[in-house]
């Protein structure tokens, strides 16, 4: 295996303010803050997303339609657009509500002081406590679906920072990097399909945010569509996953939550910004363009 001989400095200088090669280069700077100044927009329901169609993005959107579709109508929103790849993420108004720059953000207005959330792990269980739903009430299924939901926010880095970094957006292909974090991305596929063979959801029989916030990570990955990696992983020895993936994927909700804020794909799969139930109608890219 090469080594490349780097010895870290004593102090560490960025060296990177003409950009690094990578596709992210152009945004990432190792200072937080704003960078200029611009409200954020805001529509006509009490909640207010900020967003895009991330794995991230998409777990509140995903949570934010399977409530409409039990029925709660006070969980109508706005979704609005945040183009991280420009840097929108970095103006005043979004660093407001979200000091740490990262989508989604999330303001709840019908509190008696507008509520800021931010985190996608925060978000998904300020609403599913807000509203009851998706979150088991019995205190020991509850922190089952609370342990798995930190597992997400605590394992999904080593996935795309780690190893989508290194194998789909690094300026060169390393071979250490792409290792290590393969073989972790691997182990937690082990995990989570061990863990699927004897249950439906990952908290037993029953659907809930814990489903939300890993399938638009790792059921993507294992219905290969994230970072091309399908092969290179070998996802379909993962069974169980892929059982769970696809009874997941083959909601109605969750189709309509993966439209919400994306701006790629194909046109009719696309809603840039969402404001009410009959945007997936009439709004959808292939309905605007020309």
């Amino acid at each position: 295996m090469s080594t490349s001989g780097y010895t870290p400095p004593k102090v560490w200088q960025w060296p990177w303010q003409s950009g690094d090669g990578s596709k992210f280069a152009n945004i990432n700077r190792p200072t937080a803050g704003a960078r200029f100044e611009k409200s954020l927009p805001q529509g006509k329901h009490p909640l207010q997303l900020y967003s895009l169609a991330t794995p991230n993005g998409v777990k509140v959107t995903i949570l934010l339609e399977e409530l409409l579709a039990a029925g709660v109508k006070e969980a109508e929103y706005d979704a609005f657009l945040i183009n991280i790849m420009e840097g929108e993420q970095f103006s005043s108004g979004f660093v407001a509500l979200n000091p740490n720059s990262k989508i989604p953000a999330l303001l709840d207005t019908s509190t008696k002081e507008p509520t800021k959330i931010f985190e996608s792990g925060s978000i998904l269980l300020y609403l599913a406590e807000k509203f009851q739903k998706f979150i088991p009430q019995d205190p020991t299924k509850r922190t089952e679906c609370l342990n798995w939901l930190f597992w997400q926010m605590g394992a999904a880095p080593l996935l795309g920072g780690g190893f989508g970094h290194f194998y789909a957006y690094a300026p060169e292909h390393y071979e250490y990097p792409i290792n290590r974090y393969t073989m972790e991305v691997k182990r937690q596929l082990d995990l989570l399909n061990q863990h699927l063979a004897t249950r439906e959801y990952i908290c037993s029989d029953e659907y809930t945010i814990a489903d939300m916030a890993i399938w638009p990570w790792y059921g993507v990955l294992a219905q290969g569509h994230l970072y091309d990696a399908a092969e290179f992983l070998d996802v379909n020895g993962y069974e169980h996953v892929i059982r769970w993936a696809g009874l997941i994927a083959s909601r109605e909700a969750v189709k309509r939550g993966k439209m919400v804020n994306k701006t790629w794909g194909e046109p009719h799969e696309q809603l840039h910004e969402r404001h009410d139930a009959s945007d997936f109608d009439t709004s959808t890219q292939d309905k605007l363009e020309p």
